[in-house]
């Protein structure tokens, strides 16, 4: 009986035995045979690593050939999850290495879609942090360290506007930019010409393959797939008369501190190519340093990029600025074109004109004697050009500011530019609607579209003049200030009132003048070359349109600005000493509540124009002071001068 018992107990188990013993059979035939792609796979991915190695980005030079933007080798660190238990320790002591976040790091492994492939955490890592993982490397399973090409500025924070800053690809431009091969940790242009470029520059990533050990550290090479650099790209930029732009905004912002402008710390200068568009310099101040923005920022780094009051990051060369008196060439070719004076009409200036009871003041209180054109540009006579203005008109002043490109983007390869603002009734209306009250708005949409309909029922234009007259009068019992008034008209003819133009509008306005009349779309790449070095793309000058203005009014324009730079008493009387004959306009634009901002344009040779150059100075007083010895340091260095010790007697103006 009992020995029954243990028989049974014994058959059941072996049942048991026999069918553990099946399930692992069949468990083991499964994964051999049914699995072992799946398995040789993680074991290989285990046992290898593909490394990508990043293709550095095309250099920049510039039209000489001296380089601008470069590459240099740098550590990087990365980390693979290899799966391990204790991959939360290793978050942590790799965080405190690096001196970041653990949840920075743990959210970028999460990001990452396959096991065991690195994910690069860290750039540009200084030696002692690399010799600090190299001392942990057992307690840091996962982590490696590579060397990948980052940009190198061997100026410094020279042409930072121009060409932008590289940084790794964030998650909106990554969704947008996914199916062009870009994938998380990328390098990614983020603006200037970095962005513009971006698809020139980039390269083509290479890749090794190696075999690892437990540790995730390198064992062998398996094979190599060499990388492929980004083009390079040639600017139009002249090194030598970008370095003069930039070291004398600094210059100007400091002289003008000293002298009591505290706000004086930042403007911007371009320098064109009279006869292409090309861009030989553009600078802002203050810039910015690209290195620091393509890696971590401490909170101090951060603040002084993105919360300083003077505003580093802005292209201050595309900001639009009331141009004040360099826009009084303007209202000359107006008032020659449409026959309202001559070149030889003359009036008494006793320092101010009065109209409809009101008194508008020349600069020089006790005015300036008789004064035809010429002198009136000059001695930049307000007096003379608030006259003239009424008498042109604002719609025909607004007609030569567009034919020179003011008050409209030129259309170079930055993103950011400004249009500006040509003043107008339109402008004005526009302008002044967002301080309109719910009711006021109300009857200025309902009149503009009642007249725009009436507009587009009548091709008369002389029908077209009256609408534009009634609605006027429509809009004034509206809101006094939302019609044009003469008032407008006499600001506007020295370059105040609404008037907004960058300083690259600017500096191409006076080019076509030099010119002849021809305005250029500027630009600053002059071609695009690929490792090999064959030109794959070259720009070509591309011109946007030839005025109307007669030769005849240019020749006497340009005789005005030639005169501004000759004594006794041309408003730049002092600058250019020694240099090739300049022609020049300076200019002080006035700010509600601050200083003024200090304006000066300037082209050389006069008889035989190369260069056009426009200045501004933010909040520091007097065009000719202190904008004039920037534009005075660009043109000695185009020209090759280098003595500068001269004694500036320009006027107030």
């Amino acid at each position: 009986m009992e020995r029954n018992l243990i028989e049974r107990r014994m058959h059941i188990y072996l049942y048991i035995v026999v069918i553990i013993f099946l399930i692992l059979v069949i468990r083991l035939a499964y994964m051999q045979l049914l699995q072992n792609d799946r398995f040789s796979t993680l074991a290989r991915e285990n046992r290898m690593r593909l490394i990508e190695i990043t293709a550095p980005r095309g250099e920049v030079f510039d039209r000489n050939g001296n380089i601008l933007v470069g590459n240099q080798p740098v550590y990087t660190v990365s980390l693979a999850n290899l799966g391990r238990k204790d991959m939360d320790g290793v978050v942590q002591r790799l965080a405190a290495i690096l001196g970041m976040e653990p949840q920075e790091i743990q959210q970028k492994i999460d990001q990452q879609e396959r096991l065991y492939e690195p994910v690069k955490l860290a750039t540009r890592v200084p030696e002692e942090i690399v010799v600090r993982i190299e001392e942990q490397r057992l307690e840091l399973p996962g982590v490696g360290i590579d060397t990948e090409p980052l940009r190198e500025y061997p100026n410094g924070n020279m042409l930072a506007h121009v060409m932008g800053y590289v940084r790794e690809i964030n998650r909106e431009q990554l969704a947008e930019n996914k199916d062009k091969g870009y994938k998380s940790g990328d390098p990614f242009g983020q603006s200037g010409l970095e962005y513009t470029y971006e698809q020139y520059l980039r390269g083509q990533d290479g890749g090794r393959q190696v075999e690892v050990d437990s540790m995730a550290r390198p064992v062998r090479d398996l094979g190599v797939v060499d990388p492929v650099p980004g083009n390079n790209i040639v600017l139009t930029i002249d090194h030598k008369v970008q370095k003069a732009a930039e070291e004398a905004l600094a210059r100007a912002s400091q002289e003008a501190i000293k002298q009591g402008y505290g706000e004086a710390r930042a403007g911007a200068a371009v320098a064109i190519d009279v006869r292409t568009g090309a861009v030989l310099a553009m600078a802002s101040y203050p810039a910015y340093d690209p290195i620091k923005l393509s890696g971590v920022l401490s909170q101090k780094e951060y603040d002084e990029i993105f919360n300083s009051p003077w505003k580093p990051m802005l292209n201050r060369a595309l900001l639009s600025y009331a141009p004040g008196s360099t826009f009084k060439m303007i209202v000359a070719m107006a008032g020659l074109e449409t026959a309202a004076t001559t070149p030889q009409t003359a009036i008494s200036d006793p320092g101010y004109l009065i109209w409809n009871n009101h008194r508008y003041n020349d600069w020089k209180l006790n005015g300036h004697g008789q004064v035809d054109m010429v002198k009136a540009l000059k001695v930049s006579c307000d007096t003379y050009f608030y006259q003239l203005g009424l008498k042109v008109g604002i719609d025909n002043i607004a007609r030569i500011a567009r034919e020179f490109g003011l008050g409209e983007k030129t259309g170079i390869e930055l993103p950011g530019e400004d249009s500006g603002v040509v003043p107008g009734p339109s402008s004005k209306l526009q302008l002044r609607k967002p301080y309109l009250n719910s009711g006021e708005l109300r009857k200025v949409e309902e009149i503009e579209q009642r007249y725009e309909d009436l507009m587009n029922k009548t091709n008369s234009d002389e029908e077209k003049k009256q609408l534009l007259d009634k609605k006027a009068k429509d809009l004034l019992a509206v809101n006094w200030e939302l019609a044009w008034h003469d008032y407008d008209t006499i600001i506007t003819s020295i370059g105040q009132g609404d008037s907004r133009y960058t300083v690259l509008g600017m500096a191409n306005y006076v080019a076509a003048i030099a010119n002849g009349g021809t305005l250029y779309k500027p630009y600053l790449v002059q071609k695009v070359i690929d490792p090999s070095g064959r030109v794959i793309e070259e720009n070509q000058p591309i011109v946007a349109r030839h005025t109307s203005v007669s030769p005849e009014t240019l020749a006497v324009v340009r005789e005005g600005m030639r005169e501004v730079v000759l004594p006794p008493d041309g408003t730049a009387y002092g600058f250019f000493s020694g240099f090739p004959p300049v022609a020049a306009k300076t200019g002080t634009a006035e700010v509600f509540g601050h200083d003024n901002h200090a304006h000066f344009v300037a082209f050389a040779p006069y008889e035989h124009p190369e260069i056009a150059v426009a200045v501004v100075v933010e909040f520091a007083g007097h065009g000719g002071a202190m904008a004039g010895p920037v534009a005075e340091s660009m043109l000695a260095a185009y020209f090759g001068l280098t003595d500068l010790s001269v004694t500036h007697k320009s006027t107030p103006e």
